[in-house]
Order: C-alpha cells, then structure tokens, then sequence
C-alpha cells in the first residue's frame, strides 16, 4: 500500500505520520504544497498537523489553495482515502472534502494533553482495527479544534454513523463532543487527536497504532484480486 504525506510550510507532523504509515507496513512518499500530481498508485493521503501558512486567515485556508490540494480533490473524488489529522482536518473542511469547520476553542485557550477518546463506529477502514465504545487515550494540540456544524448537518452525521471518535471529556466544545467525522464514502476521515502521536513505543501509548494498521489492511484487502 502506497501513502502520500502532504508537506505544507508549518508542518510539524508530517514526519510522524510517515513514521507511523511506514511502522504499518506503508511505503511513503513525502509530497510538496506545490507539486500539482500525487506519485503513481496513492492508496491514501495523509494531511498532517502543525500550523500551515502560520494558520494566517483561518487555520487550513491557505493550505487548502496549494496546488497539491487539487490533486487531493480528484484523488477523494476518485475513491481514494485521505486522512486529516488537527489542521490536516481543518483543511480538509476548507477544501469542502469533509462539512462544518473548526472554530476556535471555546476556552480560548490552546490545549494541549492526553483526551479520553471513544470510538463512535467500526464501519469505516480507519476504524475497522477498534470495537465501537473503545475508549483510546489521544493527545490533542490545538487552538481552534471546535467542531462546529449546522443542526442538519450534524443531524446527517449522526444519522449516517459518520462521527469516527467522540471526545470522552469534551476539551474543546465540539458540538455533539465530535473529535472525528467521515465523508459520505467513508474514505475520508478528519480528527482534531493525534493518532501518529500514539503509534510509537517510544511515546509511551499506542492507542493509535491499530488506526494506521487497520486503515492498511482494509485498503489492501480491499484491492487484492477476487
């Protein structure tokens, strides 16, 4: 399985989602805000962390006009899988790829910490590796992680088991305590929690391990030859 890492100027997690698509079993190839093509054969796009364009006007907004962000587009359009993690998730919502938008914290203050996660749906690949009700242990880092949508909108994703993960203990005031959302297709899936930040020994906490691994052996399965 093939993985592309999206590079922005301000990333800062573009190197551990890598790490974390590799230690799955990926082969990744690291992609710049400018390139207008995703290599050969990309079975899923990361859109990494960090604080693209210096989160000028709105977080993600900028990044979200790079020329790779087209790319982006005909690759979900096409079917393929995308991941958006913290303002890889903001510029997903600023590409229209995924609904709603990230405000800031209803605290107003940047948060950073472990948060008690649960597991809203099995029913997508990049959940199909946890049980529905599993509570994971994520750090989260953001100013502006609020997820905020209409009442139909909302209504929709909840209706269509479209909300991945919903915070335990809501840092941030997430309506519906939403943490993570899946597009229509169920191949997109934008999260304010930092799964690559929990996938490495090192770290002390591998709640996000099974994500990646999971989200690998679903995309395989799924293209291996009847």
């Amino acid at each position: 399985m093939k993985a592309a890492v999206l590079v922005f100027p301000g990333s800062n997690c573009d190197r551990d989602l890598a790490v974390a698509f590799r230690a799955a079993g990926a082969e990744v190839h690291m992609v710049w805000h400018k390139d207008t093509a995703l290599p050969e054969g990309i079975d899923v796009v990361g859109v990494p962390g960090g604080f693209s364009f210096g989160d000028y006007l709105r977080c993600g907004a900028i990044a979200a006009q790079s020329p790779i962000c087209g790319a982006l587009k005909t690759h979900v359009e096409r079917g393929g899988y995308a991941l958006g993690v913290c303002n890889g998730f903001q510029v997903l919502t600023e590409t229209g790829l995924l609904p709603g938008a990230l405000l800031r914290n209803a605290g107003l203050k940047y948060i950073c910490k472990p948060v008690p996660l649960v597991v809203a749906t099995q029913d997508s690949a990049f959940t199909a590796a946890y049980a529905k009700g599993d509570t994971l242990d994520l750090p989260i880092a953001h100013h502006d992680g609020n997820y905020y949508a209409d009442d139909a909108v909302i209504a929709q994703l909840l209706g269509q088991d479209r909300v991945a993960f919903t915070y335990g203990d809501n840092p941030n005031g997430s309506r519906a305590d939403i943490a993570g959302i899946l597009s229509e297709n169920r191949r997109v899936l934008g999260m304010m929690p930092h799964p690559e930040r929990a996938s490495d020994p090192a770290h002390g906490n591998l709640s996000g391990t099974a994500l990646f691994t999971g989200l690998v052996a679903s995309v395989m399965q799924s293209a291996a030859p009847a």
